[in-house]
């Protein structure tokens, strides 16, 4: 699969997600955790959580996204290393998306987002210091990015 035909899919899929996270009313559609002895803890407001919660939602779509394209997907093996999703084709190409989400801070400006840390992998492309494959053995680096609006009641 080329580049311009891998970011198309990956755009149809985005405008697909939207109702993964949320009701129509816009209210998240995870309200928090349970635990085993089934106390329930209300949804935090903390970015990391939220992120995380989101990426967890979002991974069964990525899963299904792969097989419908015959894409090959691995996951991130730790928290901090880079891509969260490579997709790889059956003929060894493979596209990096980063998962990240951010809050509106009003209706033209979002939070800012960490993209990367430019002293590692970004300078040497070869290398596999927090990364699953080599920066470089990528065909083309995508950030799939959901932004969501901020209650703080």
């Amino acid at each position: 699969m080329e580049k311009q035909e891998f970011l198309t899919k990956l755009q149809a899929l985005a405008g697909q997600c939207d109702g993964l996270l949320t009701h129509d009313d816009g209210s998240w559609i995870v309200k928090g955790f349970i635990d085993s002895f089934k106390a329930v803890y209300a949804m935090p407001g903390d970015t990391k959580v939220l992120s995380k919660v989101v990426e967890v939602m979002l991974f069964p779509t990525f899963a299904k996204f792969a097989e419908e394209n015959q894409l090959k997907m691995y996951l991130s093996g730790k928290q901090n290393h880079y891509p969260d999703l490579t997709f790889e084709c059956a003929d060894g190409k493979k596209y990096a998306v980063d998962l990240k989400t951010t809050y509106r801070e009003n209706d033209s400006t979002v939070n800012t987002m960490t993209l990367g840390a430019f002293t590692g992998y970004f300078r040497d492309r070869k290398s596999n210091k927090n990364t699953l494959f080599p920066y470089g053995d990528y065909e083309s680096h995508f950030v799939f990015c959901v932004i969501y609006n901020r209650c703080d009641d």
